[in-house]
C-alpha cells in the first residue's frame, strides 16, 4: 500500500488569460455603448420634461386603462383556457371530422394577425345584426369592450389549444398504459394523471402566451377602446407630448416583467419536487 509522506505545496492560481479583441467583441461594445448613451438621454429627457401637472391630468387615466387592460387579459385568459381544453381534445381525436373542425380553426387564428380578427368581429358582425338581435345577443357586438374580449378570447384559446395539445402528447404513453392496467377509467386517468403533468410541462409556454396577449391587447384601441393604450393616444392627442407613449412603454414592460418574475416563482413552487 502506498501512502503520501509530504503534502504538495500550494500552489497561486492560474494567471488569467486576456481574451483577444476580435472584431465581433469590438462590435459588441460599441452597441452596448451606444445603447447606453441612448438610454441615458431617454432618461435626461423624462427628467428635463416632467410636468407635475400632466402627471396629474393624466395619471388616472392611466390607472383606469391599466385596469382596463388588465381585465381583459386576465378574462380573457381564462375564457381562452375553457375553450383550449375541448380544442386540443379534438385536435387528437381519431375522428376525422373533428380533428379537422380543430385544425381548422386553430390554423386560422394563428395564422391570421389578432388585428385582423379583430376588425373581422368588430365590423364584419354588423352585417348580420337582425341575426344577432333575434337571438337576442346583439348587446354583446355593439360594445366595443365585449368585442375586444371576444377577438382576445378566440385568438388565444388557438394558441393554448396547441400548447395543451403538445404537452398531452408529450406525457409518456406508459402513464396511459399503467392506467389502463389499474383499471382506472379513460377519463379519470386523463383528469388526475395525464392533465396535472402536460400542464406542468406547459407552464412556460403558457407563461409566454400570457404576455404576448398583453402586449397584443393593446390593438383593442384602435376599436375605441379606452385600455392603457387607448388612454395613452387620448392624452398625446390632448398634449401632444412624445413622453405619453413612454409612460405607456414603462406600464408595460413593469406588467410584463411582474408577470414574469410571478410565473417564475409559480413554476419553482409546482416543480419543487422534481428538482433534486
Amino acid at each position: 500500500m502506498s501512502y503520501a509522506e509530504t503534502l504538495i505545496q500550494p500552489q497561486p492560481a492560474p494567471r488569467a488569460v486576456m481574451k483577444p479583441m476580435t472584431p465581433a467583441r469590438m462590435a459588441g461594445y460599441i452597441l452596448v455603448a451606444i445603447w447606453a448613451v441612448l438610454a441615458a438621454l431617454l432618461v435626461i429627457s423624462v427628467i428635463n420634461g416632467w410636468d407635475p401637472e400632466k402627471f396629474i391630468r393624466y395619471g388616472p387615466r392611466y390607472l383606469h386603462g391599466l385596469g382596463v387592460t388588465l381585465s381583459l387579459v386576465f378574462i380573457s385568459v381564462i375564457c381562452g383556457a375553457i375553450l383550449s381544453l375541448p380544442l386540443a381534445v379534438a385536435r387528437m381525436s381519431k375522428n376525422r371530422l373533428l380533428n379537422a373542425l380543430a385544425y381548422g380553426y386553430i390554423y386560422f387564428f394563428r395564422g391570421t394577425p389578432l388585428l385582423a380578427q379583430l376588425f373581422l368581429v368588430y365590423y364584419g358582425l354588423g352585417i348580420f345584426r337582425p341575426q344577432l338581435e333575434a337571438v337576442g345577443i346583439w348587446w354583446f357586438f355593439r360594445d366595443a369592450w365585449y368585442c375586444g374580449l371576444f377577438a382576445m378570447t378566440i385568438n388565444t384559446a388557438a394558441y393554448q389549444a396547441e400548447i395543451l395539445r403538445g404537452a398531452i402528447e408529450s406525457v409518456s404513453h406508459g402513464q396511459h398504459e399503467a392506467a389502463a392496467a389499474l383499471g382506472i377509467h379513460k377519463f379519470i386517468s386523463f383528469r388526475k394523471i395525464i392533465l396535472p403533468q402536460a400542464l406542468i410541462v406547459a407552464l412556460r409556454p403558457y407563461g409566454n402566451e400570457i404576455i404576448l396577449l398583453i402586449k397584443g391587447s393593446a390593438v383593442v384601441a384602435i376599436i375605441t377602446v379606452l385600455d392603457l393604450m387607448g388612454e395613452t393616444r387620448y392624452a398625446f392627442s390632448r398634449t401632444f407630448d412624445y413622453q405619453t407613449y413612454l409612460w405607456a412603454a414603462i406600464f408595460y414592460l413593469t406588467i410584463v416583467e411582474a408577470l414574469r418574475h410571478l410565473w417564475a416563482w409559480f413554476e419553482r413552487r409546482l416543480t419543487r419536487h422534481l428538482k433534486r
